[in-house]
């Protein structure tokens, strides 16, 4: 199938082509330098009406220490729930103050604190630094529980895209060690699987913006370039041989974006053990789209989706 801007809902072609110039940039080191270069002066953005903190937390991974970002409701009472939240990026750009909207929209659905990262970027540092972050930061989370003023238990994560990756691969720890207690997790359209042999990561070709087939190789290959031999599933968390002691879980993803049937076989995987899945396929939608075009119909149905999910997993799962 040959995808063209017309393949795409009417409400999302108007910016087909300054996306399709974006998913290009995401194919060299030298334009991901840049933009993360400019992203970086979001950092210390705050989100009016909440409170907001930054912090430099100690690395268990031997990295140097970690930027993290706090957002709380005000004069809230706790110990709150607390979620851990992943950005975006494919696994090699970005900071937190990126997802401002969904942080702020998730404290609004449910009073919690959010608690995200500015995790080692792949260009510079792959697997496992990046993932070694989020994982340290829940850790901390944990410990620091009440000087944060946050639950010790039932905690939650999420992310999208990459963050999604991220967010399935400390699940997977998590639930794997038993260090943290994970109420439900959010892995929202989740680079999750290094293999790239789906249909839909094969057919995303030039015609697809935002991110499509070759900005998802150069993605995995800068995420994996110092690995040797296998792929460890923490890289790739579809990888992994069990799936039943995974938590609750929330995602969605675009039917004309390479991710789509990642996700579904990830969320297959999930169903056959018997873990509750909240789960939608948007039509005619690229990859985040609900984020770059949210005053359209589909992104409109799809934020609906997510964070009323969240909301019935909040009561369901954390609060009782």
């Amino acid at each position: 199938m040959k995808i063209t801007k017309n393949s795409y809902d009417k409400e999302l072609q108007g910016y087909y082509a300054p996306l399709k110039v974006f998913s290009d940039m995401l194919t060299r080191k030298w334009s991901v330098n840049l933009m993360n270069f400019f992203m970086g002066f979001m950092k210390g953005k705050n989100i009016e009406g909440l409170k907001c903190e930054q912090r430099y937390i100690p690395s268990k991974s031997g990295g140097p220490d970690i930027r993290i970002r706090i957002f709380r409701p005000e004069n809230a009472e706790g110990p709150l729930p607390a979620l851990l939240y992943n950005h975006g990026g494919g696994y090699m750009l970005g900071v937190p103050e990126l997802s401002l909207g969904e942080m702020e929209n998730y404290i609004k659905k449910r009073p919690c604190v959010v608690v995200a990262p500015d995790y080692r970027k792949s260009i510079k540092h792959p697997f496992p630094e990046g993932f070694n972050d989020c994982y340290d930061t829940l850790l901390w989370m944990k410990e620091n529980a009440s000087s944060l003023n946050i639950r010790s238990d039932k905690f939650m994560v999420g992310g999208h895209s990459a963050g999604g990756g991220l967010t399935a691969a400390v699940s997977l720890k998590a639930c794997d060690t038993g260090d943290v207690d994970i109420a439900f997790q959010m892995p929202i359209y989740p680079m999750i699987d290094c293999r790239q042999n789906t249909e839909s990561a094969i057919a995303m070709d030039e015609g697809v913006p935002c991110w499509n087939t070759k900005s998802n190789a150069f993605g995995w290959k800068m995420y994996l370039q110092n690995v040797q031999g296998d792929v460890p599933k923490y890289a790739s968390a579809i990888l992994s041989e069990k799936f039943n002691h995974l938590p609750p879980t929330i995602t969605f993803v675009g039917d004309l974006e390479p991710f789509k049937d990642e996700t579904i076989n990830y969320v297959e995987e999930l169903r056959k053990e018997g873990i509750p899945v909240k789960f939608e396929v948007f039509e005619k939608a690229y990859h985040g789209f609900e984020t770059l075009v949210q005053d359209a119909a589909v992104a409109k149905k799809a934020n609906d989706f997510q964070f009323n999910a969240f909301a019935e997993y909040y009561d369901t799962y954390v609060k009782n």
